[in-house]
């Protein structure tokens, strides 16, 4: 067992994979990673799944299949994907079974294109869901404003919810409150409350976007000053009335996943936010590139403060050098979902180019 991503995983924090191709269980890799880097769970999106989809020939053969059984477009991409998800799931099932239900996932998203609108967001979830059928995937839904009331229908439907595209405290606040809504009105319902969620805090697209205007010494601080104050208002929310109140009915706190958590600046280390993003109850989601990176020179940090420690200082600098902190997160999101839309368009171009290829 890898010593440094051990170490980190004895702090209280799963590391999970934010990468999928067949070419990972193929070798054998994924298994590998699995016992020797301590890796509990996987994240896909659609970016992941046209990297792996154009730059390889692992789909070819089930592309060629389906396109011959009269299947095309975002059909053909979903049994792709859930093909490749659930032989995920049931790799990490152990994980899921010793921790109760609380590691070992995996993640698959609704198409982005669905972002804006929640009812057929929500549809989309329950029928992924019910197709995967496995008790260990996550569906992935956008945190947009209007997101929020699919993810409470979702959960009240007894799908798990991995809310993606958080850029703020205040994202993640809407996002818990949407989670703890569904789950009080299973309470109420008289259904089981235990329906796991992780709201997907994104990083480093924050430093990213201010790169050429942070304050001196301020550089690749933003990122983590906003993790601080998520992480702050999670605590508060495990430990809020509410939520101990449906702990008692049997229900689980949503968990933080700290997402692109890749390093963007070329001049900073390439572990900075998986070494100070260190804390308990939490998920680092890691590209593949950042988890072997960790595992050769890892190196964890001190915990994460519950009082926000010095993020306030740090937002404020940054908002004195003009960098509004709510608009650019609203700013953020909005951009991430656009990629994820481009993503999603050049994912379906390929696949129906390699159809086109394969069955002229």
């Amino acid at each position: 067992m890898n010593m440094h991503t051990q170490k980190l995983h004895n702090a209280g924090v799963s590391l999970w994979l934010d990468n999928i191709t067949r070419g990972l269980f193929n070798s054998g890799t994924l298994k590998r990673y699995v016992d020797e880097f301590s890796v509990t769970g996987l994240t896909s999106n659609p970016t992941i799944f046209d990297h792996a989809i154009a730059n390889a020939d692992f789909y070819d053969e089930a592309i060629r299949e389906k396109v011959m059984a009269g299947k095309s477009g975002e059909a053909l991409f979903f049994e792709l994907a859930i093909e490749d998800l659930t032989r995920a799931a049931d790799l990490f099932r152990p994980v899921f079974d010793r921790t109760n239900g609380l590691d070992g996932w995996v993640s698959l998203e609704v198409s982005p294109l669905l972002a804006y609108d929640a009812e057929s967001t929500l549809k989309e979830a329950k029928r992924l869901h019910a197709l995967a059928g496995r008790p260990n995937l996550f569906i992935k839904i956008p945190g947009t404003p209007e997101g929020l009331p699919a993810i409470e229908e979702a959960i009240f439907a007894g799908v798990a919810v991995n809310v993606t595209l958080l850029f703020s405290a205040e994202q993640y606040a809407a996002a818990a409150e949407a989670y703890l809504r569904g789950i009080e009105r299973r309470i109420e319902a008289g259904l089981n409350p235990d329906v796991r969620s992780v709201a997907s805090i994104f990083i480093s697209r924050w430093d990213k976007a201010v790169m050429d205007r942070a304050p001196l010494g301020l550089r690749d601080h933003l990122g983590i000053a906003v993790a601080r104050r998520a992480y702050a208002s999670y605590r508060d929310f495990v430990n809020s009335e509410r939520m101990l109140r449906a702990m008692n009915f049997g229900a689980r706190p949503q968990r933080l996943l700290w997402a692109s958590t890749g390093t963007k600046d070329p001049d900073a280390s390439d572990i900075l936010y998986i070494r100070s993003l260190a804390a308990p109850y939490t998920i680092n989601t890691m590209p593949e590139k950042t988890l072997l990176a960790f595992a050769d020179h890892g190196e964890v940090g001190d915990r994460l403060p519950s009082d926000r420690g010095d993020a306030d200082r740090i937002i404020t600098a940054f908002e004195d050098e003009g960098v509004a902190y709510d608009p650019l997160a609203e700013t953020l999101q909005k951009e991430g979902a656009a990629a994820f839309v481009e993503s999603w368009n050049e994912l379906l171009a390929t696949i129906e180019a390699k159809g086109n290829a394969i069955n002229p």
